[in-house]
């Protein structure tokens, strides 16, 4: 090379050099991108049990807390503006407490129609009455009269035509009256359910409403809940057990419950019941070894009395198992 010394050789010294340093490059890049596998303890301990079901068999599940009564989605029985909202989440309430309020001014405005209405077919009736009881002392007077020349056929006729007209009266009098009252019932009914209240005495979940939203009733499953409550006292949990399981579960022994992500925090929940019915899988673990395209059976069991759990809250749950022997038999 001209560039180089006269005593330097690029083939015998700088290329060497510069083989060694690739070389080095390529065993630190080999070396430096390889994975850890160093091994260290888990964040979080997987679940397992505890005590009797520790030696013992057992099917496992995942579970789902809800309140004892289930959730309760509660909607609006008629559509309007929201004037007031008288809950807030985890608020206790009462059976037929209201819990939210809609503008009621048009059914109101009716109510009042229907009172005026009702006073003025009172006023017609009163009018109608009097005015047949004139018309039948009348024409008794005219029937009294032994001479038939005294009073005119005319005269007995229009005391006749009076009273006739008189009942009549009286009969649309009244049935305006009933009318009237039929609405101002209805308007008093509509004021009614514009104060929705709460079915069940229990407690507020979640508040989905403000005042100046407008509520419409709900026509499908799909529709955001405005209220959700529930009887929380006491919790229980939904346990899903896989079909291929099922059939082992031992119905009526308790549980051993522990929170998703605090395997060492466990409860005894005993059995509630469990649903007749099997029903598609729907609560996820996102695990990457979990079946998804499976029936489950849903088995219920209450919590005992703890601040650990909350409604929505996963849980893993072991169920004592039916022995090899009493599933031959």
């Amino acid at each position: 090379m001209a560039l180089l010394p006269k005593n330097i050789s690029f083939s015998r010294q700088i290329l060497p050099v510069l083989a060694v340093i690739g070389l080095a490059f390529a065993v630190y890049m080999i070396f430096g991108g390889l994975p850890d596998r160093s091994t260290a303890e888990p964040e979080q301990q997987p679940p397992k049990p505890t005590g009797a079901l520790a030696s013992s068999p057992r099917v496992a599940g995942v579970g789902l807390v809800e309140p004892a009564s289930e959730v309760i989605d509660i909607g609006a029985a008629l559509s309007g503006l929201v004037t007031d909202v008288r809950v807030q989440p985890g608020d206790r309430v009462e059976k037929g407490q209201p819990l939210f309020l809609v503008d009621a001014r048009d059914a109101r405005a009716r109510l009042a129609e229907a009172n005026a209405a009702i006073a003025e077919a009172r006023a017609s009736i009163t009018e109608a009455r009097t005015a047949r009881a004139t018309a039948m002392q009348q024409l008794a007077l005219y029937r009294e009269i032994d001479d038939p020349a005294a009073v005119s056929r005319s005269e007995v006729i229009r005391a006749e035509g009076e009273a006739n007209a008189a009942s009549s009266r009286l009969t649309v009098a009244q049935a305006r009256l009933a009318s009237a009252q039929a609405a101002s019932g209805r308007a008093r009914t509509e004021i009614e359910r514009l104060v929705v209240r709460a079915p069940i005495a229990g407690e507020i979940l979640a508040v989905n409403i403000r005042p100046g939203e407008f509520v419409a009733t709900q026509g499908g499953g799909n529709a955001e809940a405005f209220i959700q409550m529930g009887e929380t006292n006491p919790l229980h949990v939904r346990v899903d057990i896989d079909e291929n399981e099922a059939v082992r579960v031992k119905l009526g022994e308790p549980a051993i419950v522990s929170p998703r992500g605090a395997a060492e925090m466990q409860v005894k929940a005993s059995f509630v019941r469990a649903e007749p019915l099997v029903v598609p899988k729907r609560q996820l673990t996102n695990s990457a070894a979990e079946r998804v395209d499976v029936r489950v059976l849903q088995v219920i069991y209450a919590l005992p009395e703890t601040d650990v759990f909350k409604v929505g809250q996963q849980v893993d749950a072991f169920i004592p198992a039916k022995s090899a022997t009493s599933e031959g038999e």
